[in-house]
Order: structure tokens, then sequence, then C-alpha cells
């Protein structure tokens, strides 16, 4: 049986997120625009973006476990 790998992750999740919509809208500009290249860059950084957004929510102090 292989050993799964581990990682330590030196970066929060939403950075890691924040920097990967960064690096896709960077890629993006490159790409001619209205193509479906283009539009699925675009797609993905907003995808990310979100995450890192929902992430932070789930993380603040302000909310509430179910009861």
């Amino acid at each position: 049986m292989q050993k799964r790998r581990r990682f330590k992750q030196t970066q929060s999740l939403e950075e890691r997120l924040a920097a990967e919509a960064i690096r896709l809208r960077e890629e993006a500009k490159r790409v001619a625009p209205g193509t479906r290249e283009h539009d699925q860059l675009l797609r993905k950084a907003r995808q990310a973006e979100t995450g890192s957004h929902v992430s932070e929510w789930l993380r603040s102090p302000g909310l509430q476990a179910p009861e």
C-alpha cells in the first residue's frame, strides 16, 4: 500500500485562491478577448475569488453554529 504524501501549507487557503485568481487573470490578458480560452480563464478566476470569499466568511468569528 502506498503512503500518502502530506504537505504542510505555508499559506492559507484564502491566500492561495487569491494568488491563483491573479495568475489566471494575468494569463487571460495574454489570450485574445472573446475566445473560449479567455472566457474559461476568467471564469476560473472568478470561481477562485468566490471560493476565497466563502472561506473567509466561514472562518469569520461572527458566524454562529446551527443549534
